[in-house]
Order: structure tokens, then sequence, then C-alpha cells
């Protein structure tokens, strides 16, 4: 019989039951050992589920308490060394990597491949001594046996781990680093096999990146290594998110037991795959998407399992979704009240293992599975011709746009005199990104408004008096570009999706983004279009109660894509076309109202490329051409920000560039500013707010660590360039933090412009 398995599930429980347990234990409102407990019944509760949607051998150490390659990095004793010297618990020192301490700055965060979830950025430093500093795979491993649960436990492979690091000090290698952690793979390996795992998931997501010739050699000796004689697992090699392509024969040659390929994103790899796969080597097909929230269509998959029975026969194949089932939420059965229609589409992590297990049964002939596998096919015929996904107005206004709809009416260096004479702003201006803390009294007043506890006019009326005391704030401290706070949005995106067309929303549809950080993504299911404005009322108000400039701030078109779950139907590209011009009446509409900056933010336009650098050029014409939709219908006068986070900009700067925004804010404290390099290198010319506070650690950050940075960017971009910012909004902070922090900014951001020019100099004095 075709076996039936999975990569990974999803961490945080059906309620988020970890990430209030996370946020309990950093406050100091419980302890480790309520964390412990309730990580472990939600492994105990996943594995169940699995087991009863059909999938007999789930994946063990999938389950993280911050993310998966952190684990990777404590297993491995890869502690950077600013954190190995206090006398914290190991959970302590763990969580400290990811979120700093008052003695250390975090680990650097960046995005997941092309994922909106993070990951810690592993570290490797000179002296740095590697070594088996965590056994959680094997515990993780025994603990499921001991409920009778058998598993395939789940490692990040070694290369892959050593790819995605970054070498900070010394001449530290890869080569070494390799050398290194090899043998303790090795170790965790043979102590699996002896706790009586007979299958180990070894994931390398790097193979399906275009490799050099020495990463494909670190491949090799790594394996040669790894996979050496004694007596061990065997080894699954996982690869996900695009084809193998030219690393087709490099991963076959890696001599594991099985290989693992996503048939969801390159269903075109199957044929080269099955004429180069060794004879004996088992093949799991990646064949249920794993990235996005659409029922399958069963048929197709179905037409593909079978090509690959043809030629393996059914005991060297097994059915998978195509990834971890990382990014989606857990279980549709939770959405009672999402549009029945549209739910009768959808299938969440539960119910895409209902579809490989039905995948499997119906290869196996098993006449109901078969039978169920018609009825699929026509739902998605009725899905197709139902009226709400097409709207022909909408469709034919994106098809008449035309390059002038694309293009600012001047060139930035014009466009930048005519807004500092409209601004008035000082040299190296300081603003934020965008949002203010979400209090706990903010999100009590939402929840009222929304049960319909409070009425419109009490809800309102209480949101314009958040906004009045945010601006009095922002006065206070001397930030001079301010910003409302969006007291009124619960997220950046499902906020925009709430007003547009086309767009669903579901109750419990969370996905992790990093740590405790979760997000309810949007679902595209029809056209888009804006049937009325959408920030306008509060920007208008916002701008009424402060003589300085408050920016209208919105989600870009991209990023309002890259962070939905997308209809399935239609090209990517035609999609953010349609949400593009959505966006772009709404900026029309702040300008009319007087509102002279406006930000329009797109952190996901990095994130959205193609694996693979041939397809780049595609995307990245029809992405920045969807911004430039977005943000061309404006005068002069007016200031297109735009923000841009956990983003490598190096190989992308032409596209940046052709963005033409007037101010790009960027995350860079992190980093240490190490992006800004990638800006001077294309001689960029138009401004740049590099962020000075990682918002996303509860450090304060000290004057002369912001002064540090500010001046390390001064070496590398103009004066005449810089903003002075934090790295992203301030939502998930609380006010003891944010205003220490930006008091310290402003200052620093006073100091060093009355070093340069002294007092009363502004912007367009020195523009």
């Amino acid at each position: 019989m075709i076996q039936a398995r999975n990569l990974g599930f999803p961490r945080i429980g059906a309620r988020r039951e970890l990430k209030f347990a996370l946020e309990s234990y950093w406050s100091g409102q419980s302890g480790a050992v309520h964390l412990e407990r309730t990580a472990w019944e939600l492994r105990k509760r996943h594995w169940q589920v699995q087991i009863e949607a059909g999938i007999r051998v789930p994946p063990s150490n999938d389950f993280s308490l911050y993310d998966h390659v952190l684990d990777a990095t404590f297993m491995l004793g890869a502690i950077p060394s600013r954190f190995s010297s206090g006398q914290t618990s190991d959970i302590d020192t763990y969580f400290h990597m990811a979120r700093g301490d008052k003695d250390a700055p975090a680990m650097e965060m960046t995005k997941w491949f092309d994922t909106n979830y993070h990951y810690i950025v592993p570290e490797f430093e000179q002296g740095m001594t590697f070594h088996l500093n965590s056994v959680k795979p094997v515990d993780e491993y025994l603990q499921a046996e001991r409920l009778g649960v058998h598993t395939r436990p789940v490692l990040l492979g070694p290369v892959s781990f050593v790819l995605l690091g970054k070498f900070t000090q010394g001449t530290l290698s890869q080569v070494a680093v390799l050398e290194a952690i090899v043998p303790i793979y090795r170790d965790i390996l043979r102590q699996l096999r002896e706790a009586g795992a007979d299958w180990v998931q070894i994931d390398e997501p790097c193979l399906v990146l275009d490799l050099d010739t020495s990463a494909q050699e670190l491949y090799r000796s790594a394996y040669r290594e790894l996979l050496g004689s004694g007596t061990l697992p065997s080894v699954l090699l996982a690869t996900y998110f695009a084809a193998l392509g030219s690393n087709l024969q490099l991963a076959t040659d890696l001599s594991t037991d099985g290989l693992h390929i996503d048939l969801v994103r390159a269903p075109e790899q199957l044929h080269a795959v099955l004429k180069a796969l060794p004879a004996k080597m088992m093949l799991s097909l990646g064949i249920i998407d794993g990235r996005n929230i659409w029922r399958s269509n069963l048929g197709g998959a179905l037409t593909l399992v079978r090509r690959a029975l043809e030629v393996l026969g059914g005991n060297r194949v097994q059915i998978a979704p195509s990834c971890s089932l990382l990014h989606l939420p857990l279980d549709l059965d939770q959405e009672d009240k999402l549009d029945a229609e549209v739910r009768s589409w959808m299938a969440f992590a539960k119910q895409k293992l209902q579809e490989v297990s039905l995948l499997a049964r119906a290869a196996d002939e098993d006449q109901a599975a078969v039978n169920e596998i018609r009825a699929n096919k026509q739902l998605l015929e009725d899905q197709q011709k139902s009226p709400r996904v097409r709207n022909t107005q909408i469709r034919q206004r994106v098809a008449s746009v035309d390059e002038g709809a694309l293009t600012r009416k001047s060139p930035y260096q014009v466009r930048a005199r005519k807004q500092s004479a409209t601004l008035g702003l000082p040299l190296m201006p300081t603003t934020t990104i965008g949002s203010f803390p979400q209090t706990a009294e903010v999100r009590h007043m939402r929840a009222a408004f929304k049960a319909g506890k409070l009425d419109v006019s009490q809800y309102e009326e209480f949101l314009e008096e958040e906004i009045v005391r945010c601006l009095r704030f922002q006065e206070a401290t001397g930030i001079d570009v301010l910003v409302h706070g969006e007291f009124e949005r619960n997220d950046m995106v499902e906020y925009f999706g709430e007003q547009l067309s086309g767009f669903v929303f579901s109750q419990h549809g969370w996905v992790q983004s990093y740590g405790s950080r979760c997000v309810k993504p949007p679902i595209i299911f029809g056209d888009v279009a804006r049937p009325h404005m959408m920030t306008v009322r509060w920007s208008r108000f916002a701008q009424s109660q402060t003589p300085r400039p408050v920016k209208g701030m919105l989600t870009g078109p991209v990023t309002i894509l890259q962070w939905s779950f997308v209809r399935d139907d239609l090209p990517k590209s035609e999609t953010c076309r349609q949400i593009a011009l959505a966006v772009r009446d709404e900026v029309c509409d702040l300008e009319a109202a007087s509102i002279r900056v406006i930000q329009i933010d797109e952190p996901a336009i990095r994130e959205g490329l193609p694996l693979h650098h041939d397809q780049w050029p595609a995307y990245l014409k029809w992405a920045v051409d969807c911004f430039r939709l977005a943000s061309s219908g404006v005068s002069d006068e007016t200031q297109i920000h735009t923000h841009m986070c956990y983003s490598e900009f190096n190989d992308i700067m032409d596209a940046i560039a052709r963005m033409d925004a007037d101010v790009i804010l960027i995350e860079s404290s992190r980093s240490r500013m190490e992006v800004l390099d990638a800006f001077r290198k294309v001689q960029y010319s138009n401004a740049i707010g590099p962020g000075i506070y990682d918002i996303h650690s509860p450090q304060i950050p000290q004057l002369a660590e912001m002064e540090a940075l500010l001046r390390k960017a001064l070496g590398i971009i103009s004066p005449q360039q810089l903003w002075v910012v934090p790295d992203c909004g301030l939502k998930t902070r609380n006010w003891q933090e944010v205003k220490p922090s930006l008091d310290n900014m402003v200052v620093t951001a006073l100091k060093v412009r009355t070093s340069i020019l002294g007092t009363g100099s502004t912007l367009e004095s020195a523009i």
C-alpha cells in the first residue's frame, strides 16, 4: 500500500496556545514548567490529529518554541559569544538569542525562502566551539514513542544550515563549520537509531537554489561523511519550494534512502526525477499544496502519482504535502462563520492531510476514494463557474493600464526640491514606520465594537482620543513626520482586505510569522476592487490635529498579495494589478484630503522572488510595475515613502531603484547597516531611512548604540539622503519600551544633525 506521510505540522495550536504561553513566560506571569507543559500538550494533540487524518507515521521535532533554525543552532552549540557568558538557564539563552537581552542584541532575522515565515539567522564566529548542546530531536521522538506513536524525526540539514547562516568574525569558512557539525549530526542520527527511529527526514531546501560548484561540493563532502559506515536510520532527503533543476543529479548522488520533491511548485520535474532516481531509492511526492488553503485538484494529482507508480511501483512511492504545513492554518472545521460557498473550496492543514490520505487510497484503487476524487472535480468546476470570482469591469480596467500610469510626473531630484519646500523638514528628518503599541485597551475596545457592545460613535471617539494622544507624544518627543498610530487596524494586510471586494476572512486561520507573532492572512477568492475610501477618514482627522505632516499609511499591492492566501485560478501578476489599482485610488484620495506624505509599505517584494534566478526578471517587472501603478498618480509635491524589512537588497537594486519611491525605509539595525552597501554600490540617489532601533527586541536601544549605527550609515550615504527611523512598526511593543526608545532616537538624530550643520538647518537648505 502506498504510504501517506507529512513533512511538518503547524505549531501554534488551534487557539494559538503556544503564542499565549510564550508571552506569559516572557512577561514573567508563568514559568518554564507551564511553557513546557503547553508545548507537550500541543505536540501530543497534533500527533493525534495527523493520525486521525490518515498519517500513520507523523513527523516529530517539527515543533519549536520559537524557530526550527534556531533549534538547530542551539542543538549544535553555535551560540554567539555575546550570549554564552551569563548564568541563565538554557531556555533563557535560547530566547535571548532570538529576542536579545539587556547586554546583547538579538541575532538577525530574515525570511524563510519565499515565505512570510521568519527564521533566526545562524552566526558563525572565529573560535566558536560546536558541540551537542541539545538532544531535542531524540527527546521528542521518545515522547511520541511513550504515547504509542511512531514518528519520523525531522532535522534541518547540515548544508542548508550553513548556507543559511552568516559569518560574523574572523576567517572561519563554510568547510570548517561543516567539518565541525557533521559529526554532531551523525551522533544525533545514531542516537535516534538507538531510540528506535527507522527513518529520519533531513530537510535540505537549499538544494532548490542556484548553487555554485563550491556549494555543490559542500553537499558531496558533507553527505559522504554523514552517511558513511555505521548503523543509522534510513534518510529521506526533503526538498521543497521549487524544482531541483540543475541540482537533480547532485541530490540523487548523496546516497540517501529517499528523496522528497515539490510537485506543486514544480510538477514538470517529475519526468526528470523518475529518470534520475537510483534503483531502490524511495520517492516522496509533494503533491498537495502546503502553502495555500484551496482544495487540491485531486484528479490532476492522481495522474502524477500514477505516473510515478508505473515507473517505481507502490513500495517506492510515498505521497505527502509539498512542504511542511507550518505555513497553513490548522483546521477548517473551526470556521463556522466563514462564507459557506467559499469555505467549500478550502482545505487547511488537517484537511490537506485528509487529501494526502485520500490520494494514497485512490492510488491503491479504493473505490470510495476514487468516487471522492470525482466529486472533487465537480466542486472545482462549480467554483470556476461561480459569478463571485469574476468581475468584467475590474478586468477591463486592468487591461486599459498604460505606461503613463506607471510614471511620476517629474524625476526624483525635481520632486525632492518641491517636497522640501512644501514640508520644510530638517536635515535627516525623523519619523516612524507607522504603527504604535496596540495596547490591551485598544484590543479590548476593538473586540467590544465587533461584538456590538460599542456603537460606531463610541468606538470612533475612543480611536480619536488614542490618535490625539499618539500625536501629542510624537510632538513632545520631537519627531518630524508623524503617524496616526493605526489603532483602528488589526493587521496591515487584513485591515485593507476587509475593505476590498474579492476577499473573505477566517476566524481562526492563524499562521506563525516568527516566535509568538501570528498573522491571519486574508483569503483572495475573486477579482479585487475598492468599493469605498479605506483610510482617508483617520488620516484627515490626524492631520487636522497637528501642524506637522502626518503620513497616510497604506500597505502596498505586492505585500497584500504575498501575505494573503491568493486564488490559484488566475496568475498572481493579474491579481496584483487589481490590488494596485485599488491602492492607487486610495493614494489619490489621500492627496485630495491634503495628506502630503503617503507611505506604501512593500516589505514583501523581496520575499516574492522566485528561487531560480532565471525567473526573476519577469517577477520583478510586474511587481515593480504594480508598486508604480499604485504610487504614481500624485503630484510632485506629494512625498511617497515605502518600507521594506528583513530583505537582502544587493541582487535586486535595479528593481528597488525602478520603484522610484521618494523615501525608502528599511530594516538594518540587526545587520549593523550591512544592507546599505547595496545602495552605495549603485549610487542610489533617492532618500533612505535605515532603521537604527530594533523593534523586535524588548531591549531599549542606548544612545551610544544608536549614534554608532547612524554614523555608520553616514559613512555609506549622504546626510541629504538620510532619514532616521526604527526598523519596523511599533505595534507589538509596549509604551514603556517605545517612549524611551523613540526619545533616544530623536536625541541621537539631533546630536548628529547638529554636529554636521549646526542648529536650524532644514532639508531644503541642504538640498
